[in-house]
């Protein structure tokens, strides 16, 4: 038995011994397994005639330790020397037994270090507890509403697996003789190779190699390199084949997610778990930042806090990578022309449906309909053409814009306006400036992550936004390199190698964390996010940058981009979100401390609330206009008309019917005057002077200090709510032919009634023609100059033509003097005498200036003896009374001042009821309506409330909401995380 054994043992060591096995070195008898030299020697028929130098080779070698073995002890006989082997059954059961637990050892030490090599790869994987916050809590309770069987059904067969790796059968054929003589633990240590020299193929593409393993006769082996170069190139393209096949069945398996999300999601929506869904991460931050926005755009504070900033070269593409981030094409286009005119904060959120809104705005747009989208693009072009002031091209005021969708990334960008290098005509002088300003405002924040946006299709020596980057983030440590358009590129550089270069960071004097390359399309506007998604897919497939390994798999496609940029963004908020509020908090505390020493005494109210106040004091005023009695109404509004109309009564209708030579002529005269005058300018100059009197008295109120609680912070706002209020109000039309009516009946009233009546009417008559002379006189005191006494006095003189028209007032006095009856104008004769008298005193007049002073003479004696004339008629009212004719005593005068001054007392109480029923409530509505139209305007309670105190109020107010904001964000994180 134990004869075949060793037979058998022979053949084998032969055949390795003669085989060389793909390896070009013959293998020595000592490099055979150790059970084959164990047995083989003493009973291989072809060593019976060389048995003992066999024995002598044999003894220089060992089997597993390498150390010689122990020489064969030979006795010396009678006969000559023959070997010891008394005992050689013990000795070769010793040593197989030695043999079994050398190969249990091995087989240990192989299971050590196959662990041991596990734990080694077990270490090169990432940790992926950190990104545990980027699976939504409902995921994990998916498994309640999901089935997962189909899901594993739908999972690759290890059949499939095994077509991927490489025919390893032929590789080891010639060791399949051997299985049987190994152990389990030596099987053990041989698949494991296996699998190191399988990832090592599969690891470097470029230089493979097969290792032969490493236990028993490691020493022996050497590597074997295949240079085939075919072979090489099929296994790349095999490998590339697999990882998109995996990819697309990675995509279909997250598209199924994406369903399943929507659905759950959707249930939440209906309420069926009965849970209340808190505010998301994304949307608690970007509510952070829209209150930092205002405030630092009013306060000009340090906002450090993380956001994306997407910069570029105009035309590089950039809203169309964030398009692609954002699943859907939500943005203007154009060709060529700058579109992106202010900068756009997108937020990207998880939600049910993919839909868009705008922050000051509840409208949402479907995103999934074509029409939606449309209006979401003309919408967003207006706001931008509506935020560029008159004479710019860019406007700093930022659009902010909230979209959510399933399987959306979260985080939040800010699209920039492309940067130019030169200004075109239609642009204002300034606008590279302005954009290069805007740019490095958003970059300067040391925590915002910066998306370089680089053309791929153009020279990189044209770059300019690489050296604004390369300034704004020098060592690289927040900028994320997007090269797009790789499709031209690809088609158009000449040396592939040159966008390598690109990726590698080598050839752009700027620094970033990572580099990416992208294809947004075929540069159609109308293509959809689908169809760009399949040609990018198709694009990187049959790419010699990815066959060649100038690009690797990870760093292209825009879903790795949008990955890489959430994981970026939420680490840096992660990292700076604490300290920013720590610092808003000091900042709280300084604020505080600030209003305790200056405002001790007054709450801290911000501009809402001093609004509101402002509102309610406003409005108590308007009220208290009610509360006017209705003699000042009256009064007031009979003194101002009468101021108004005085002129017209006296000029149009008292002197001219004064001129008449008997009562019948002057009443007639009178009456045709009236007439005219009621038809068409009385009742509008009463509504003029009621008007104007509403106003007069609700500034009054609305000016009038009250003391000590009088606040002068309002009084900008108080005014200009009256200058809105005063402006949009209108009289009632139907007031004017109501009044006309009332006014010709008052007019048309010639009885004075009793003594009282025709008294007042002599000292309303007597009070007017005295400010009528004394206004003549002073006239006439301007014209000849100062008397002889203020002369005297004041050492004042008179000039030339004071001396000329004091010869001719003169000489007008002497014409009246000789006929006290005179008309109201001279004659043409009259003047020609005037005249001549002059030069003959050598003095040389215009016709028109005797007239001039002839108008301003007669005045002023009509109205002495008018005045004469009232005195005369205070004791004829018996005569008018009894209707008594006398030519010496007619007071038609006085009647007709009774029916002005009875006129006008009607007007005003007419106009009062007029006022206290409608016109102060409607003003009451209208000042309501300005006030809510000012609630609404920021804009314009920033200007009207303004000053220290109010500014202070204001940035306390904003602090305290963003550490608010700021501690809740951070405990949701702490609880996400």
């Amino acid at each position: 038995m134990w004869r075949t054994r060793a037979a058998a043992a022979c053949v084998i060591c032969r055949s390795l011994a003669n085989n060389n096995y793909g390896i070009k070195r013959k293998s020595p008898l000592q490099n055979l397994h150790l059970v084959s030299r164990s047995i083989h020697h003493p009973y291989h028929p072809s060593s019976k005639l060389q048995r003992c130098p066999l024995r002598i080779s044999l003894q220089q070698f060992s089997s597993l330790n390498r150390l010689p073995l122990r020489k064969t002890k030979l006795l010396n006989v009678k006969y000559g020397y023959q070997s010891y082997r008394n005992f050689w059954l013990a000795r070769l059961a010793s040593r197989l037994l030695k043999i079994r637990y050398l190969i249990l050892g091995s087989a240990v030490g192989g299971g050590y270090t196959a662990k041991k090599k596990y734990d080694q790869w077990k270490d090169m994987m990432p940790d992926l507890d950190e990104y545990k916050w980027i699976i939504p809590d409902f995921i994990w309770e998916l498994d309640e509403h999901i089935d997962l069987e189909k899901l594993i059904k739908a999972l690759p067969d290890a059949n499939d697996l095994a077509k991927l790796l490489p025919d390893f059968e032929k590789i080891g054929e010639s060791f399949t003789s051997l299985k049987g003589f190994f152990s389990p633990g030596y099987n053990l240590v041989s698949e494991v190779i296996g699998a190191s020299d399988l990832l090592l193929l599969l690891g470097t593409p470029g230089e493979t190699a097969f290792r032969a393993t490493d236990q028993g006769y490691e020493s022996d082996k050497q590597y074997k390199k295949v240079s085939d170069k075919e072979k090489i190139d099929q296994l790349q393209e095999e490998l590339l084949r697999t990882q998109l096949k995996y990819q697309r069945m990675l995509e279909r398996l997250e598209k199924e997610n994406k369903e399943l999300r929507k659905l759950v999601l959707q249930r939440d929506d209906k309420g069926i778990h009965q849970r209340k869904l808190k505010k998301s991460l994304i949307d608690m931050y970007s509510e952070v930042l829209d209150i930092l926005s205002d405030y630092d755009a009013s306060y000009n504070t340090q906002d450090h806090l993380p956001r994306v900033v997407v910069v570029g070269d105009q035309s590089a593409g950039k809203t169309s990578v964030l398009e692609m981030i954002a699943q859907a094409r939500i943005f203007p286009r154009g060709s060529g022309e700058m579109m992106t005119r202010s900068p756009v904060k997108v937020t990207l959120s998880e939600g049910p449906h993919h839909v868009a809104l705008f922050k000051d705005s509840s409208r949402e747009f479907d995103l999934t309909k074509e029409e939606d989208l449309a209006a979401l693009r003309n919408e967003i072009e207006i706001r931008m053409r509506n935020s560029v002031k008159e004479g710019c091209t860019v406007s700093t005021e930022t659009i902010s814009l909230s979209v959510k969708g399933p399987g959306l990334q979260r985080m939040v960008l800010v699209d920039l306006p492309g940067v130019i290098s030169t200004v075109t005509s239609g642009m204002a002088p300034d606008t590279k400036e302005t954009i290069f300003s805007i740019s490095k405002a958003y970059m300067q924040n040391p925590n915002a992550i910066i998306l370089c946006i680089q053309d791929g299709s153009v020279d990189a020596e044209r770059s300019i936004v690489t050296d604004l980057v390369s300034q704004m983030d020098p060592q690289g440590k927040r900028t994320i390199f997007v090269l797009t358009k790789v499709d031209l590129a690809e088609k158009n550089v000449a040396s592939p190698s040159r966008i390598q270069q690109i990726i590698e960071g080598k050839l752009f004097p700027m620094k970033a964390l990572g580099y990416f390359a992208v294809v947004t399309g075929k540069g159609n506007s109308s293509e959809s996010i689908e169809s760009i998604k399949e040609y990018e897919e198709e694009f990187f497939q049959n790419s010699k940058l990815l066959k060649t390994c100038m690009l690797k798999a990870h760093q292209v496609t825009t879903k790795n981009l949008s990955l890489a940029v959430s994981d970026c963004f939420w680490k840096m908020v992660r990292e700076s979100v604490e300290q920013q509020a720590d610092a808003f908090k000091a900042t709280r505390f300084n604020l505080e401390t600030e209003w305790k020493n200056n405002y001790p005494r007054l709450r801290e109210l911000d501009r809402n609330e001093l609004f509101e106040k402002a509102k309610n004091e406003i409005l108590d005023e308007v009220i208290s206009l009610t509360q006017v009695t209705p003699k000042h109404w009256e009064d007031i509004l009979q003194k101002t008309l009468w101021e108004r109309v005085s002129t017209h009564v006296i000029e149009n209708i008292y002197l001219p019917a004064a001129q008449t030579m008997n009562s019948g002529t002057f009443n007639t005269t009178v009456d045709i005057k009236l007439k005219q005058w009621t038809d068409k300018q009385l009742p509008n100059k009463a509504v003029e002077v009621a008007w104007e009197t509403l106003q007069e008295e609700f500034s009054r109120f609305m000016t009038e200090q009250k003391g000590k609680e009088h606040d002068d912070i309002f009084d900008k706002l108080k005014q200009a709510v009256k200058e809105e209020s005063i402006k949009r109000h209108k009289w009632n039309e139907r007031a004017e032919d109501s009044l006309r009516v009332i006014q010709h009946n008052a007019l048309e009233d010639r009885s004075i009634s009793d003594k009282q009546q025709w008294d007042a009417a002599i000292h309303f008559m007597e009070e007017t023609l005295q400010s009528r002379l004394k206004d003549t006189e002073s006239v006439i005191e301007d014209m000849v100059g100062p008397d002889w006494k203020k002369r005297w006095l004041y050492w004042t003189g008179r000039t030339k033509e004071q001396n000329i028209r004091n010869e001719t007032k003169n000489e007008l006095e002497k014409l009246i003097k000789c006929n006290e009856e005179h008309a109201a104008y001279l004659a043409n004769d009259e003047v020609t005498t005037v005249r001549k008298n002059l030069e003959a005193r050598g003095i040389t007049v215009d016709p028109c200036l005797i007239k001039d002073t002839w108008h301003q003479i007669y005045r002023r004696y009509f109205l002495k003896t008018a005045l004469n004339h009232c005195n005369l008629c205070r004791r004829g009212f018996y005569y008018y009374q009894r209707h008594f004719v006398d030519s010496e005593l007619e007071c038609n005068d006085i009647v007709l001042f009774w029916r002005i001054q009875r006129m006008l007392a009607i007007t005003a109480n007419t106009l009062r009821q007029q006022l206290t029923n409608t016109e102060v409530r409607r003003l009451e509505k209208n000042v309501k309506e300005v006030l809510e139209d000012f609630a609404e305007d920021n804009e314009k309670k920033v200007k009207l409330l303004t000053g220290k105190r109010v500014q202070l109020a204001e940035d306390l107010k904003k602090v305290r909401e963003i550490q608010e904001k700021l501690e809740a964000f951070i405990e949701a994180l702490h609880q996400e995380k």
